[in-house]
């Protein structure tokens, strides 16, 4: 298991679209993929537990991912969620 703290650098807040692009993005990995905001802890594959957490501009979160791709899955969830990559 692999553990990260991010700072979240996107423009808008983590509404309905970007948090269907980022379930999607975590649905192609192996891995368990864990984000955690505040003391909301949510699967990163799941749409309504994507919309269940507020995440803003400057947000610091916590992804855990565990798994056989986990460090292909953490760099994914890392880059979107700080702007890095689409």
């Amino acid at each position: 298991m692999i553990t990260r703290t991010v700072n979240v650098k996107m423009s808008k807040n983590l509404s309905a679209s970007p948090a269907a692009l980022l379930v999607q993005k975590a649905s192609k990995y192996d891995s368990i993929i864990y984000i955690e905001s505040g003391e909301r802890k949510v699967n990163a594959k799941s749409i309504m537990g994507m919309m269940s957490i507020t995440i803003d501009e400057g947000d610091e979160l916590m992804i855990k991912c565990d798994g056989s791709d986990e460090n292909d899955a953490m760099g994914a969830m890392e880059g979107f969620l700080t702007g890095a990559m689409a």
